[in-house]
């Protein structure tokens, strides 16, 4: 290592880490929605009680809403075995109600503002570290023209790892040949 100052053509790599839900945008009305009607297709209960959303990961809500929702995981296997049915639910129920999160979600102030002076920056790289899964994360950016920012190739997500603490773990790791 030398002691020399960084010079402009010295590359320097910066990763950014952006969640989405509350930080981004607020498409909390679509989301819901969108659980209430994935939930009762992959458990055949009906959504009465969902749990707190904010800051948790896409697992974590569903595990506490199978609870919460007394719904008998027996017949199917696991909790755990119903997560990537229900990830899968969820992302096709937001892609239905895409109009939907523009309509009634929002871009937070700044953010889009703050995504395009990050990408003009050399060395940066943005991704998210988000509690919804890749799918849902991509849906609701593009929704709002903010994919194009994003990396999404390696970012964290909540359909990977419960709890949420654990996503930063994830995101820097290599992504898989």
């Amino acid at each position: 290592m030398t002691d020399r100052p960084i010079a402009p053509e010295d590359a320097i790599h910066r990763l950014v880490l952006w969640n989405i839900d509350l930080t981004l945008i607020d498409v909390i009305k679509v989301t819901r929605a969108a659980y209430a009607e994935a939930f009762p297709a992959i458990t055949g209960r009906p959504l009465v009680k969902l749990p707190q959303m904010a800051g948790r990961s896409e697992s974590e809500i569903f595990f506490d809403a199978l609870a919460l929702n007394g719904a008998d995981v027996s017949a199917g296997g696991t909790a755990e075995s119903l997560l990537e049915p229900f990830s899968a639910e969820l992302a096709a129920a937001l892609q239905a109600r895409s109009d939907d999160l523009v309509r009634d979600g929002h871009l937070l102030p700044g953010a889009a503002q703050a995504l395009a002076a990050l990408a003009r920056l050399d060395g940066v790289v943005q991704t998210v570290l988000t509690g919804n899964s890749r799918l849902g994360a991509v849906l609701k950016l593009r929704a709002f023209d903010l994919d194009r920012f994003v990396d999404f190739d390696i970012g964290g997500y909540g359909s990977e790892a419960y709890p949420k603490g654990t996503l930063l773990r994830v995101a820097r790791q290599p992504p898989a040949a």
